[in-house]
């Protein structure tokens, strides 16, 4: 086992599938203790979590609903009890609503903001306490929150308010020698493109200059870079992870 990330530990939002699953499973094989963060998943956390013991890596599963603050503080305080302190923070977890501006009701536009925002202002809230020189915290934004999105405005401006948190927390934490970065993943093959027909596919496909569609592994592999000491000097950034399809 690569010990990259040896006896650091890691609290990755939203892990029982897709990207958070694939950081989960990353951060873990490279030596970090994980807190798997999951909402209504429990199978599939406790499916991700055994493949993790299976590998040799170790971790322990926290069910929360991080637009809720105090099942947060309750998340972060079971974490603790449990490991002492927090190395690595990954805001992962969020929602998002395939529908015009105009279809949208402000309930729905309430939910997005509270998961995807909010969600990421509670879990730091009560985790940056627990976090020491050398912490690492993590955003997954969206590439929609810099081109905006015909048939998701509530996503594309919770993404991108992400990334004014982001920046904020980079200046703020910079003196406690706290790295705050962000990534912006492209269209990844997850549960969020399920719905996508195959021509649908094959267009996104099409447009992308690697010519295939992200994979989560591929977030997690940016992840675990600015998850370890290999990204001490980096703070305040997003790297894009999108084959080439937007570029800025």
């Amino acid at each position: 086992m690569n010990e990259l990330l040896s006896n650091k530990t890691a609290l990755i939002t939203g892990s029982s599938r897709g990207i958070g699953r694939a950081i989960a499973i990353e951060l873990a094989k490279h030596g970090a203790f994980v807190g798997m963060n999951y909402l209504k998943s429990k199978e599939k956390a406790i499916e991700a979590l055994k493949t993790i013991q299976e590998n040799g890596g170790k971790g322990i599963l926290l069910q929360a609903d991080v637009s809720q603050e105090m099942q947060v503080k309750k998340m972060i305080e079971t974490l603790v009890k449990e490991r002492k302190e927090i190395d690595i923070i990954v805001n992962n977890a969020g929602i998002y609503y395939r529908s015009s501006f105009e279809e949208i009701d402000s309930k729905r536009w309430d939910e997005v903001m509270n998961v995807n925002l909010k969600g990421c202002y509670n879990v730091c809230k009560y985790a940056i306490p627990y976090m020491k020189e050398g912490g690492k915290i993590i955003f997954i934004s969206s590439q929609l929150a810099f081109k905006g999105s015909s048939h998701g405005a509530s996503y594309a401006a919770s993404k991108a308010g992400v990334l004014g948190l982001m920046k904020s927390l980079a200046l703020e934490l910079a003196s406690r020698k706290i790295n705050v970065n962000a990534i912006a993943p492209g269209t990844i093959d997850t549960d969020i493109i399920a719905g996508y027909t195959k021509k649908q596919r094959e267009e996104r496909i099409k447009a992308i200059p690697l010519k295939r569609l992200g994979k989560p592994e591929d977030v997690a592999y940016a992840c675990l870079f600015l998850a370890s000491h290999l990204s001490d000097y980096i703070t305040g950034e997003t790297i894009h992870v999108n084959g080439g399809l937007y570029l800025h």
